[in-house]
């Protein structure tokens, strides 16, 4: 598909639109549906070649369900059961966030306890945007959901600071689109942006798209990323 005017090849010597009449096309930063599946794949294999730590489980993908009847199109990436332990974070007491004081000490845990944060990540492709988005829930292991306060005990520092700085643009609450359940979320307003600077001198842009942007949204949310899912994927 062109990046510019959305063209869909449908053959190897067919010519889009905008070659025809010479125009040189210039990617948006954007990722079409089908490029969000081609680069979900690309993702699922690179984690199950690289060295990941022991803590995360991988990443899998889950079918939409249309009618009961599970799409082979459309879907989202997931990884769930992953283990914070709280112990070696804290923020201080204030009534709002300007001037927290955080002791950032994130630490992945390989099982549950009962000082464990259990996180669920999913990334669902955001038609609106036209980019990936970050939703995400915790809760304590015995099933009690976490609210916006105590999941930022568990962000970094940096983090901290932005989401104190705009606490309802950075980290939002809206419905998953696909479990109908309300998710805390990433806004994706400025995704394209950046990854426009991220992978405009690489090739096969869809491909390595999912595991350039999870390189840097993990670290928004405190996920660790290995560096190698990215770098020569």
């Amino acid at each position: 598909m062109c990046d510019v005017c959305r063209w869909t090849y449908q053959g190897r010597s067919a010519v889009c639109p905008c070659s025809a009449m010479g125009v040189s096309p210039v990617w948006d930063g954007t990722l079409s549906p089908d490029g969000f599946n081609a680069s979900a794949a690309a993702l699922i294999k690179r984690w199950k070649e690289i060295e990941v730590d022991d803590s995360l489980p991988d990443w899998t993908w889950k079918p939409c369900c249309k009618l009961g009847v599970p799409s082979e199109e459309e879907g989202y990436l997931a990884l769930e059961g992953v283990y914070h332990s709280c112990e070696g974070s804290q923020v201080e007491e204030s009534n709002d966030f300007d001037g927290a004081d955080v002791v950032a000490d994130d630490t992945w845990v390989q099982s549950s306890s009962d000082a464990a944060h259990v996180y669920d990540f999913h990334v669902v492709y955001s038609y609106s945007y036209k980019v990936p988005v970050l939703y995400f829930q915790a809760h304590l292991a015995g099933g009690q959901l976490l609210t916006l306060d105590e999941i930022k005990q568990d962000l970094p520092s940096n983090s901290f600071k932005v989401l104190s700085d705009s606490k309802w643009t950075f980290i939002t609450r809206e419905e998953h689109p696909h479990l109908s359940r309300p998710w805390f979320t990433l806004h994706p307003c400025a995704t394209s942006d950046w990854m426009k600077l991220l992978l405009e001198q690489t090739k096969e842009q869809s491909l390595q798209y999912l595991p350039a942007w999870l390189s840097v949204v993990g670290q928004a949310v405190g996920l660790k990323i290995p560096p190698e899912l990215h770098c020569n994927s």
